[in-house]
């Protein structure tokens, strides 16, 4: 139900006339933010794409790259959200293990296209947050992980820092 929600929100920003206007883009972008924020564990996602180079990290590195990986995914899907124009999304349903659960979902595009997307969630709390996005049956975060760990293996972690920070604009 909380993914149904969120899913509902995003959308009813995303079809709002009064963001679509002229010089509103920003507006529409913060919106969408400040909901990807209460579902998103950017902390948990950056923790898992860095795998065993987030524990060489100190509390400072990894404040960093965590708003650095969110200014990154905030960029990267945005303009794909923000691409939406009234596209079926359909909860399929869920499986839960005790702290993890996995939300299985269906987006259909105008076309019929259909794109399965699952996220996978840990509780905190009284919640869920997200922690991972699988589309198509690829994961975002495994995704980032080969990207990342290449850069630091082939180069060093500030290497993939400063490329992160150059891609901020």
């Amino acid at each position: 139900d909380q993914i149904r929600l969120q899913i509902d929100r995003v959308v009813q920003v995303l079809a709002d006339p009064d963001l679509k206007t002229v010089g509103r883009e920003r507006d529409r972008q913060a919106a969408v933010r400040r909901i990807a924020e209460e579902v998103f564990d950017l902390g948990e996602m950056t923790r898992r794409t860095l795998g065993p180079h987030w524990q060489r990290r100190t509390e400072a590195e990894r404040a960093e790259v965590v708003t650095l990986f969110g200014d990154l995914l905030e960029r990267t899907y945005f303009t794909r959200i923000a691409g939406y124009s009234g596209e079926k999304i359909t909860v399929l349903g869920d499986s839960t293990d005790g702290d993890r659960a996995t939300v299985r979902t269906r987006i259909v595009t105008q076309q019929g296209t259909e794109i399965p997307v699952d996220y996978r969630m840990l509780r905190r709390g009284d919640r869920w947050m997200i922690y991972d996005v699988s589309i198509e049956g690829v994961s975002l975060v495994a995704n980032y992980r080969a990207q990342f760990d290449k850069i630091i293996q082939t180069s060093s972690y500030q290497a993939l820092v400063d490329k992160l920070r150059s891609k901020r604009g």
